[in-house]
């Protein structure tokens, strides 16, 4: 609170406790205990009270911020969790309805491949760290206003808000090849990580869960045809020819 603020709610309380205390002797004035009791006391009391009130306030509002955060983020990657990431999606997409607005951007859903070997492999704790790894290298190839999640178990969810096709294949295939070359050194030797992508782009009104299940066809493309790759189509027109298949064979 600014200086101006407390010497304002000082006053409203000064002028409170005058007024009372004026009304309450029929309009007479007195002083000696009546000022002592209504205004001195309060003022010294008030100004401690009013800060300890705001530390507390301030102290809520941080743990407010706290949970909300907790309840949004995965524990394991502190990327978005699956409800805090569709939430968000759908949001922006209802802004742009509302506006009337063209909405356009790209869905991108990445599946760990062959996640299961390096479990069994390596233990869990070593697939808890390729999932961290996996990430922090999706989270360090996308803009700061774009949205990473973890959509559960190995599968991780890119929202590319504002995004050209074009733009968007040239992410998927960073963050793929990204994390082909991600240092993971499970028992201290390297062990090669890859994702397969799926991904949708659109241009016109959609639903976060219709663009999902684009996305997620998409992906099962990506993987039927070798994995380590991206599918990408745009959402108004899923046709083989309009598909755009990316990756290494």
């Amino acid at each position: 609170m600014s200086t101006y603020s407390r010497l304002g709610t000082l006053a409203c309380i000064l002028a409170a406790l005058v007024l009372d205390g004026f009304l309450q002797e029929s309009g007479r004035w007195e002083l000696g205990d009546r000022w002592i009791n209504n205004v001195l006391i309060p003022l010294v009391v008030a100004p401690p009270f009013f800060g300890f009130l705001l530390s507390k306030l301030r102290e809520l509002s941080l743990a407010h911020a706290a949970l909300s955060r907790v309840a949004s983020r995965d524990p394991l990657t502190d990327c978005l969790n699956r409800r805090a990431f569709s939430s968000l999606i759908e949001a922006y997409l209802e802004r742009f309805d509302a506006n009337r607005g063209r909405s356009v951007g790209a869905l991108l859903i990445l599946d760990v491949d062959n996640f299961k070997s390096v479990n069994d492999s390596f233990g869990h704790d070593e697939g808890d760290e390729a999932l961290r790894l996996i990430a922090r290298v999706v989270q360090s190839n996308v803009r700061e206003l774009d949205l990473v999640a973890r959509l559960g178990g190995e599968e991780f969810g890119v929202f590319l808000p504002s995004t050209d096709p074009k733009v968007a294949h040239s992410v998927a295939e960073r963050i793929r090849t990204a994390v082909e070359d991600a240092p993971f050194f499970p028992s201290g030797k390297r062990h090669a990580l890859s994702l397969s992508v799926g991904g949708t782009t659109f241009s016109t009104r959609a639903t976060y869960l219709q663009l999902y299940r684009h996305a997620d066809r998409r992906l099962y493309l990506a993987k039927n045809a070798g994995r380590n790759r991206v599918c990408i189509a745009d959402y108004f027109d899923g046709s083989s020819e309009n598909q755009q298949l990316l990756g290494v064979a």
